[in-house]
């Protein structure tokens, strides 16, 4: 049982940087948990897609990425 990890070790020494530990404590204290989740994978370096389903990662996209950009105007 041999496993390549190649992948594995270049995305854990990836740091996660402070304003995007910010947004993802924005996201928690708004209560959007899943959301939380999708920044705390993006951030690290993993696609969210292995972790999440489509439909539902679609939809915390349309969700977020749409209301947070109407939210900034």
């Amino acid at each position: 049982m041999s496993q390549n990890f190649s992948g594995y070790h270049s995305s854990v020494n990836k740091k996660i940087k402070t304003e995007q530990i910010e947004q993802i404590i924005k996201a928690i204290i708004s209560g959007k948990y899943s959301w939380a989740c999708v920044l705390v994978l993006q951030f690290a370096g993993y696609n969210p897609m292995d972790y999440i389903p489509y439909r539902t990662y679609i939809r915390l996209l349309k969700t977020n990425c749409l209301l947070g950009n109407s939210q900034q105007n």
